[in-house]
């Protein structure tokens, strides 16, 4: 199987639509081999090949320790970001056709779903392929140890009649559905307490037909909050990769409450307008989390970073923390490329995010929180993001006032700090940088160096900023709001602010 990455995330095409996703990401990826998925096939001949030479044994053993030196004196040790499963080669491999599975995208596919992952489930785990066809499925459950292979040319589509989705328990933290009161609508694909899972493939779909849900949502005909496309709680070492997903009803991608989780060479399509809150990727609650070289155009954030809402966030007390973002190129013509809340109750630290690229979008990064919430986001630092035909580049915003209920303490005050953009450039940006701090929600220790942004408006206070402390390093374009000190390129003092919170928020362009 080929790992397709990222090659470039420069010129996208201006007339970009869904129809043509498969060439435009093509100009975008180039193939590589994937030692993991070649291993089976050369493992006889790479074993002769290892017995027969005791040099080369001993060249490897004196590599690998003159790099456990070298990395001793460095007084480091692996990244906490690069702690991510290997895809493992199951022993034990079913077809989805042997339990009586239909790929002609008319008969339902569910109970062949649910025998094939119960027989995998009886022996411990193994693989299941999904083979070349249209497979109609209700929501199915995964089991632990278990690879979801889907074929090239291979589509799992969910059916669109909510009556088959079961309902589930609001999130613990967050005590109510996101759209509505009491339960919420499960999954298409859901696992709960596994460990080493994979989804991956031959870049074969997972298509939640979202449409009819998108409908019935804006006509107020559902009862109860829509579920996710693929949602895994309380699980850990898991692994997705090479695959598309498309038209989730809701959030697309739900990581809840995990741990080692690698998400790499993902595709994530659903229409940029008409198709409400269909996130990307949302790290919720999660740690030591990879994310990179994907390919996301939605209807709402590309990725969004949350740990609970309000005063069951703060009482689940589970951040999301040590999570890498890299590599990624995100169209979001509603909200923001990455976000951070605003339901971030339980915190959000240690966050890295690089090598991005937001075009075409409402906004390119986004923090988002208010009084209620609770929590900090702290330690975030963007490096290296281009954004390309963004209405605002930089957001942070201390007044989003979304509740799920009356029960929240409103001096539950978030704290914001340490946050750092270096390398930051684009064209055709409205208004770069929006700081909307406050006088109970400060923003501290903001940092911006080596940033130009070609602007579409010759307005002045185009970086605007309120209750914001922090510097400016060098010099950068456009010139930065007077709340920020200014540095050198040598980091010395040039000229310490005296007015840290003075507004100059327009939100009039």
């Amino acid at each position: 199987m080929s790992l397709r990455r990222l090659h470039s995330i420069s010129n996208p095409n201006p007339n970009f639509s869904q129809s043509n996703v498969p060439v435009e990401r093509e100009m975008m990826v180039e193939s590589l081999t994937s030692r993991r998925f070649h291993f089976q096939n050369r493992r006889s001949e790479f074993k002769y090949w290892i017995t027969s030479s005791h040099k080369f044994i001993f060249t490897v053993l004196w590599i690998i320790g003159f790099i456990s030196v070298f990395i001793w004196q460095r007084g480091g040790g692996l990244s906490k970001y690069e702690v991510r499963p290997i895809p493992k080669l199951r022993s034990l491999v079913f077809n989805l056709t042997e339990f009586g599975g239909v790929g002609d995208g008319t008969s339902v596919n569910t109970k062949a779903f649910e025998r094939a992952i119960a027989k995998l489930g009886e022996n411990g785990g193994g693989q299941l392929n999904v083979e070349a066809g249209n497979w109609l499925t209700g929501p199915f459950n995964l089991t632990s140890h278990m690879t979801l292979f889907l074929a090239q040319d291979a589509v799992i589509l969910g059916i669109q009649d909510e009556k088959y989705w079961p309902l589930l328990p609001p999130l613990p933290s967050y005590g109510s559905g996101r759209e509505q009161p009491g339960p919420r609508y499960g999954s298409l694909i859901h696992g709960q307490n596994l460990t080493d899972v994979v989804i991956t493939g031959h870049n074969g779909t997972i298509d939640g037909q979202g449409k009819t849900w998108w409908n019935k949502f804006r006509q107020k005909l559902l009862n109860h909050t829509r579920g996710p496309l693929v949602q895994i709680m309380w699980s850990r070492d898991i692994h997705i990769s090479d695959i598309t997903l498309r038209d989730s009803p809701f959030w697309t991608l739900h990581p809840y409450d995990c741990n080692n989780v690698t998400i790499v060479n993902v595709t994530i399509l659903a229409p940029v307008i008409g198709a409400p809150n269909t996130d990307g990727i949302n790290p919720d609650s999660c740690e030591n989390m990879v994310i990179e070289d994907c390919y996301i155009s939605v209807g709402d954030d590309g990725v969004a970073i949350k740990s609970g809402w309000n005063q069951y966030g703060i009482t689940y007390a589970r951040p999301s923390r040590n999570i890498l973002i890299r590599n990624l190129v995100i169209r979001s013509m509603v909200s923001a490329g990455i976000s951070i809340g605003s339901e971030m109750s339980g915190g959000v630290s240690n966050i890295v995010v690089e090598n991005v690229l937001v075009w075409s979008s409402r906004r390119g990064v986004r923090i988002k929180t208010s009084p209620g919430r609770g929590g900090y986001v702290r330690d975030i630092s963007y490096k290296n993001l281009t954004l390309d035909n963004v209405r605002v580049g930089i957001v942070i915003k201390t007044d989003y006032s979304e509740h799920p209920d009356g029960g929240y303490d409103p001096k539950a005050l978030p704290v914001l700090e340490n946050i750092s953009f270096t390398g930051i450039h684009g064209q055709g940006v409205r208004v770069p940088v929006r700081i909307n701090g406050s006088e109970e929600i400060p923003v501290r220790n903001v940092t911006f160096r080596d940033m130009s942004v070609g602007i579409t408006y010759k307005k002045k206070h185009i970086f605007q900023c309120a209750f914001v402390q922090g510097r400016v390093i060098g010099t950068i374009f456009p010139s930065p709001c007077e709340n920020l000190d200014r540095y050198d390129e040598q980091e010395q003092l040039i000229k310490r602010s005296m007015s840290q919170n003075f507004t100059n928020i327009d939100y009039d362009f």
